[in-house]
């Protein structure tokens, strides 16, 4: 297994980043993995993705498909990009602390 470490904080993650306990995760965690993705600073718009995503995901075990994504949050999907430069699927599950997605590549 694999471990993404930053600062003095060591995470373990699986072959494609993503954080292998969900269970850990909280807003300095978000902000660490934030890094990899390209976002530097998490906004307002960055923080309504990623708790929409987490607590679908705490409801369902799943995380939510992106049409329902950009519909409950408001957010057009080209925005999603710009957020989260390697996509909603990717990006924002990975700061948001969930596997990775099935059919996410």
């Amino acid at each position: 297994m694999a471990t993404f470490e930053v600062a003095d904080r060591k995470y373990e993650v699986d072959e494609d980043g993503f954080l292998q306990d969900p269970q850990i995760w909280n807003e300095a965690v978000a902000k660490d993995f934030a890094s990899t993705e390209s976002v530097a600073d998490l906004t307002e718009a960055h923080w309504k993705v990623i708790n929409y995503i987490r607590n679908y995901y705490l409801q369902f075990g799943i995380a939510p498909m992106i049409r329902k994504l950009c519909k409950e949050t408001g957010c057009p999907l080209q925005r999603m990009y710009d957020l989260f430069p390697s996509g909603p699927a990717k990006g924002a599950c990975k700061v948001a602390g969930l596997p990775k997605p099935d059919g996410c590549v």
